[in-house]
């Protein structure tokens, strides 16, 4: 059995498929400029809105900061808060496999990150107000990675990218635009741990993703 058929095992899949008072006053974060490292250091030291108060540390990302590929998540967990990496624990697994599925792995021409990059409290939805406060930072790593294809996983990381309140269902299967570049929708780890069936969706989703990234 080849690795490829070993890690559509592992994933379930045969090869085939192959009035409260007001807050106090935040920092409002500047549009980030300036290099990797400005940046790494501008993301911890944020204040602009309440989730800092709980995070034991921010989220930034990780992964080859020259990636072709670029998968946004929603908002790191609680294990990802207590690592400082996304995308960790049984679904982090679940998206290596994903990856090497398709010939890809993490670091190697991937960049992993999420919208938010603290995670929110009791892993709630994320708020408007901190989605706004945190998407400049998204904004500036797609502009320093300068990503061929963005992938963005999950019903809330779909929705705020594109700025709509669609189904992931009606989302899948055609190319969007975020921050210029071409945009894929497909179910997040995390779902796909909680819906079995749902995996072979997702694998003609990075079937689609591959096919497109070899057009552009």
């Amino acid at each position: 059995m080849s690795r490829r058929d070993e890690v559509l095992g592992e994933m379930g899949l045969s090869p085939i498929w192959k009035l409260r008072s007001p807050a106090p006053r935040t920092e409002e974060p500047a549009r980030p400029q300036g290099s990797w490292i400005e940046l790494k250091q501008a993301v911890p030291a944020c204040t602009a809105c309440g989730l800092h108060k709980g995070r034991t540390q921010t989220v930034f990302g990780v992964g080859d900061e020259q990636a072709d590929w670029l998968l946004v998540g929603e908002a790191p967990g609680a294990e990802e808060d207590r690592l400082g990496d996304p995308f960790v624990g049984q679904a982090g697994k679940l998206l290596d496999n994903m990856l090497a599925a398709i010939d890809l792995a993490r670091g190697d021409n991937v960049y992993i990150c999420n919208v938010l990059k603290c995670r929110p409290p009791g892993n709630r939805n994320p708020e408007p107000d901190e989605v706004a406060k945190c998407t400049p930072f998204l904004l500036r790593q797609i502009e320093l990675i300068e990503p061929k294809l963005v992938v963005a996983m999950g019903r809330f990381a779909a929705q705020t990218l594109l700025n709509t309140d669609a189904s992931i269902a009606s989302l899948r299967g055609r190319v969007h635009r975020y921050a210029g570049r071409p945009l894929i929708v497909t179910y997040h780890p995390a779902y796909l741990l909680r819906n079995l069936p749902d995996k072979s969706k997702a694998w003609a989703d990075l079937l689609f993703a591959r096919k497109t990234m070899s057009s552009l």
